[in-house]
C-alpha cells in the first residue's frame, strides 16, 4: 500500500492526527505544570510575608482591621484610590505608609505587611486614621 492510495493518505493522516494531539496534550501538560508551579511559588512567598508579618503589633484585633479594610477598599490589597493619592488595603497615603515603615507604594506590598503597618498605625493613632471606617 502506498501513500498515493486512498487507504495510504487516510493513514498517512491518522499519523499525522495521533502526532499533532500528543504535541497538544504535552503542551497542555507544561502549561499545566508551570501554573502549578507559579502557584505553589506564589503560596511560598505569602507564607513567607505572613511568618514575617504575621503577628500583629499592639492590641488592635484582626477583626477590627478587616473592618476597616472592607470599608476603605473592599479587602482588595492592590486597589488605588480613583485621584492615585490613597493605596492599598488600608488606603494609606504614601506619607502615612512611610511614617509606619513601609517602603514603597501600599499598593504593591503585600497583604500581610499592609495588615502590620496598618496595626502599627492604629496602635500609634487610634481609628481616627480612617474617619469614615475607623471603629
Amino acid at each position: 500500500m502506498t501513500s498515493e492510495t486512498p487507504i495510504g493518505v487516510a493513514f498517512q493522516l491518522g499519523s499525522m492526527i495521533d502526532d499533532a494531539r500528543a504535541d497538544a496534550a504535552e503542551r497542555i501538560a507544561e502549561e499545566q505544570q508551570d501554573a502549578l508551579e507559579r502557584k505553589l511559588e506564589e503560596q511560598r512567598k505569602a507564607k513567607l510575608e505572613k511568618e514575617k508579618f504575621g503577628d500583629l503589633p499592639g492590641s488592635v484585633s484582626r477583626e477590627t482591621l478587616e473592618a476597616i479594610a472592607d470599608c476603605e477598599s473592599g479587602g482588595d490589597p492592590e486597589i488605588v484610590s480613583s485621584n492615585g493619592l490613597y493605596h492599598g488595603k488600608y488606603q494609606f497615603s504614601p506619607d502615612t505608609w512611610e511614617s509606619v515603615g513601609g517602603k514603597g507604594l501600599p499598593s504593591e506590598a503585600p497583604e500581610a505587611e499592609q495588615d502590620y503597618r496598618a496595626a502599627l498605625l492604629y496602635e500609634r493613632s487610634g481609628p481616627g486614621q480612617w474617619p469614615v471606617c475607623g471603629l
